[in-house]
């Protein structure tokens, strides 16, 4: 049927009908705040993000530790380019640095986001365009006509106008067009960005940096049954593929007991410290009368009364020592019998590691998981014991909880939806605040602009949290699989939630509200009533309706991306601490540091707000237009903050863009859904013709998605399928001499193992007063109990005093103020590894520490050492060299415990070598330093499990 004004079509009921169709349609006022709260929110948030970025301007010439940290620590070869104090100095280096320059500048993570980025904003620019084109005449045109039809009050109200809510028949058959012309573009858009990061990442597997990389030809091998859980039968694993002759090294997991557990607890337990130190001694000239009191830990169990005041420091440095003595006494009992169901195993190639797992990738190979390798850095090491029923079993349980959280957020979010967004409602139910919205209409424009978006956005900041803690216990193995599992379950939560939940909510209570009135009205059981009215008409004018609330909460993004651009919350927060709180001097050499990067928060951002944007496109139109410019705004702002202030904490070399791609895919579903209601509402006769005509659309996302999946997916993951390669370029010079001293054991060993054990820093200013306020030792004889490794070493010896042992670490680590700053602290893991230090973005030599590796510094090798070559030398793949001095032979992987027996063990308790062979006579107790003849000794790796090691010249 044919629309006209003159033959407008009531359904059934006239009078019941027409009767509710004036309730829907006849509310002027709200109309009008609706609009106004548009305008407002359009106002204040330009405005305020003008006044932002004018500040940043202003500020960024002198805050190089907040606005440029990375140009302050990072390498030669990861330095950005360099700017100048020129209030628009930074244009240049940020809109003229290229897409190569990217990726070896800031990595490929942060080049796939800054791509997706200016994807998202060239899409939403041609969406804009010509969806308006489409929609906005249409919308308003026929709006105006039937509203001077029905002489509506509100036929002026612009916010209206541009929705389809007065819409019916025939002219529905535009927004099909619609729908074709969104696939079209998001997907066209999708397609030639998945070969640009397919380009980006095959250019990541051929860098140099890759190639010579240990994990690049690893394997991680899990579930590996009890009767194979040794080196040899991860070699029977990796056999029974037969994909390529060669014999790779392997190394099988060490069960490392409650290792990690003492060091968290070491860890909190010298967090505390230092804070009760940088409190008590804030005024060393004036110290408080008393000292400082706490609870006893609540998994100190040598305390029984927890409720108990007990003196701070002398309890903290008690339990500190006592954690570090039972560390030290389980590492020595740490052997090989009791091995772990994972292992690794490492190929001369990369060609031999990659073929072997694509051919494990749909496989089990003698009940086992076969992957590529991660960093070691990656790794979440508790989850890889875990067998695969009690992970399911955990997926299970981590699915509820996201359920039942997504429950209990039902309630706020549905008042925030009927009532906050929208406050006619709460005017139906609330007479006094009838009157008052009544008399003061724009002040609750404001309110309803500004009140409501705010409420909405405060629970996002703590959710990305809660769904990281939710995937650490549901199993995932690494970091980066876990933040792309965050960054999935984000954005079902908001489409749930935030979207479906919310403007569902509104809807139906928006048509509780109208029945109720009608009833009262027209004296008619509520039942009659309901079997009168079009679910789906009602709902629809109802999205309409709620459309304004979106583009005011949209428009506030732009906001909060200016606030990341101004690191205003760093500078408040820093100003405010220091004058009025008590940092540690761990804390203040922290927030010099780069500050990592939330990619599965930004991420979900980013799909959210287009999902939000392509579902209310044909509901109103202008969506298109503030999402296309707040993706203009901020995919410059981003390029700027991840050139120069926030660092990639864990690369995963642009792991995330197949959840995006998803994502955008179901986002445009949505909107296919959208549309479909919009024909089934209102396009009478004509609905089966134009749901007919969109029913290739899901189709057509499907073969997309398995086309662009079946041609880009395999290459992007895998270096090489196992065919061999045929020209093209000449293939990344292979450090082999650096191949054939692999260790391992030592480099995907468990970091309990070896992880230095953090000493309490105190500010220098109160050295002085140590002796008078802690009541332990002072001389720093508490034993190394850092060098702990699978490859043992003597003591470390002195570098002032030759043939003299080293002293142990002192009790604490005095930091004066001129030294509070990251760049002094950048090459030392307990800094770096939160902020992006993988060993070569920082020019440091950041590895495991005191872990003899197999290989020395290329100085010893005979070569200059250059921090910004090809191959960094700080990589944290490459191993570490032994300390100065004299060295034990490294044992091998011992295969039990020490004997228990003195005559056949002799283990000195305050030594820092859990484990070594003593000198009888003390021959060696004075000996000098090794002299620089130009020659070194380097330790051979043997290549199966039990050999020892031995020094060769």
């Amino acid at each position: 049927m044919t629309w006209t004004p003159a033959n407008t079509m009531l359904p059934r009921d006239e009078s019941v009908k027409k009767k509710f169709e004036q309730l829907l349609s006849d509310n002027p006022l709200g109309a009008t705040v609706s609009q106004d709260s548009v305008i407002i929110a359009i106002g204040t948030s330009l405005a305020i993000t003008s006044a932002i970025f004018v500040g940043f301007l202003l500020l960024r010439p002198f805050n190089t530790i907040v606005y440029a940290p990375r140009l302050r620590h990072t390498d030669e070869k990861h330095r950005p380019p360099p700017i100048g104090r020129g209030l628009f100095a930074w244009y240049k280096p940020v809109f003229k640095t290229n897409e190569d320059e990217y990726v070896e500048k800031i990595g490929l993570d942060a080049t796939i986001f800054l791509r997706f980025a200016r994807m998202c904003r060239n899409m939403f620019v041609i969406l804009a365009i010509v969806g308006c084109a489409i929609i906005v005449p249409v919308n308003v045109t026929r709006s105006v006509e039937f509203q001077k039809k029905f002489n509506k009050a509100n036929a002026k109200t612009a916010i209206i106008l541009m929705t389809p809510r007065d819409l019916m028949g025939n002219i529905f058959w535009a927004f099909v067009v619609l729908a074709y012309v969104v696939d079209i573009v998001v997907c066209g858009f999708l397609w030639w960005t998945y070969r640009a990061v397919h380009r980006l990442r095959r250019k990541y597997l051929e860098s140099p940096e890759y190639q010579n990389s240990l994990h690049s030809r690893t394997l991680m091998i899990t579930d590996i049954d009890r009767n194979l859980r040794s080196d040899q039968g991860i070699l029977e694993v990796t056999d029974s593929l037969r994909t390529t002759p060669e014999v790779p090294r392997a190394s099988i997991g060490r069960n490392v007991k409650d290792i990690p557990d003492l060091i968290e607890a070491h860890e909190e337990a010298v967090m505390e410290l230092e804070t009760v130190l940088a409190k008590y001694l804030k005024n060393p000239n004036r110290l408080p009368a008393d000292r400082p009191l706490c609870t006893p830990s609540k998994k100190d169990l040598e305390h029984t009364d927890k409720k108990q005041k007990v003196d701070a420091i002398d309890y903290l440095t008690a339990r500190i020592q006592l954690l570090e003595a039972q560390i030290k006494e389980v590492r020595e009992t740490v052997d090989k019998r009791d091995a772990m169901p994972y292992g690794f195993a490492s190929y001369e190639s990369i060609e031999s590691a990659h073929s072997v797992a694509f051919a494990a990738r749909s496989k089990h190979p003698k009940g086992t998981t076969v992957r590529l390798g991660p960093k070691p850095k990656d790794i979440i090491w508790k989850n890889l014991p875990l067998d695969p029923k009690t992970r399911r079993w955990r997926r299970i349980v981590n699915n509820f909880w996201i359920s039942l959280l997504t429950a209990l957020y039902f309630i706020p979010n549905a008042l925030i939806a009927v009532f906050l967004s929208k406050f006619t409602n709460l005017a139906y139910v609330w007479k006094d605040f009838s009157t008052e919205f009544n008399a003061h209409p724009r002040f609750w424009a404001v309110v309803q602009g500004l009140l409501a978006p705010a409420l909405t956005s405060l629970f996002y900041y703590f959710l990305p949290i809660i769904f990281r803690r939710l995937s650490m216990k549901a199993g995932d193995l690494t970091k980066t699989s876990r933040e792309r599992h965050v960054t999935a379950q984000l954005y079902a939560f908001f489409v749930f939630n935030n979207l479906f939940v919310f403007s569902l909510f509104s809807a139906v209570y928006g048509m509780v509200v109208l029945i109720v009135k009608l009833a009262k009205d027209q004296k008619m059981p509520y039942k009659a009533i309901i079997k009168e009215l079009d679910f789906f008409v009602t709902i629809m004018r109802t999205l309409c309706e709620v459309s304004p609330f979106w583009v005011t909460w949209l428009v506030q993004r732009n906001l909060g991306a200016a606030v990341d651009l101004s690191q205003a919350v760093n500078l408040a927060w820093g100003s405010f601490s220091r004058k009025f709180l008590n940092p540690t001097p761990r804390e203040l050499i922290m927030r010099t540091a780069p500050p990592p990067f939330d990619y599965a928060s930004y991420y979900n951002y980013f799909l959210f707000y287009s999902t939000v944007a392509l579902c209310f496109a044909p509901l109103q139109p202008i969506t298109l237009i503030v999402v296309a410019f707040y993706f203009s705004l901020d995919s410059w702002m981003k390029k700027y903050l991840l050139m120069y202030v926030f660092c990639t904490k864990n690369e995963s070399g642009g792991a995330f863009w197949r959840v995006l791609f998803n994502r955008m895919l179901i986002g445009t579903f949505l909107s296919n859904c959208i549309v479909a209601l919009l024909v089934v509402a209102r396009g009478f006769d004509a609905k089966w013709m134009m749901l007919g005509a969109m029913a290739p659309l899901p189709l057509g996302l499907l073969a997309f998605k398995f086309y662009c999946k079946n041609t880009y997916d395999n290459s992007l993951k895998y270096y090489t399928k196992g065919e061999t390669s045929k020209g093209g370029e000449a293939p990344t010079p292979i450090d082999k001499e650096s191949r054939r001293r692999d260790r391992v054991a030592v480099r995907f060993g468990h970091p309990a193992l070896y992880q230095k054990l953090t000493v309490p820093m105190v500010h220098e200013k109160s050295k002085h007063l140590l002796g008078e306020v802690y009541r332990g030792r002072l001389d720093g004889d508490l034993g190394d109990t850092a060098a702990f490794s699978d490859v043992y070493t003597m003591k470390r010896m002195s570098k002032e005093h030759p043939g003299k042992a080293a002293a142990g670490p002192a009790p604490f680590e005095f930091v004066s103020e001129n030294k509070m700053d990251f760049e002094n602290f950048k090459d030392r893991p307990e800094f770096s590894d939160e902020h992006g230090g993988e060993g070569s973005v920082y020019g440091a030599s950041i590895s495991r520490p005191d872990t003899p590796g197999s290989t020395f510094s290329d100085s010893q090798r005979g070569r200059s050492s250059s921090r910004d070559s090809e191959r960094t030398v700080g990589n944290d793949e490459l191993g570490v060299t032994y300390p100065a001095g004299y060295h034990q032979t490294p044992s091998a992987l011992r295969e039990y415990s020490p004997s228990p027996d003195p005559a056949l063990r002799r283990v000195d308790s305050s030594s820092s070598i859990p484990y070594q062979i003593h000198d009888d006579r003390n021959l060696l107790a004075d000996a000098a330093p090794m002299g620089n003849q130009g020659t070194v000794y380097t330790p051979y790796s043997p290549e199966r499990d039990g050999q020892k090691d031995y020094f060769r010249r």
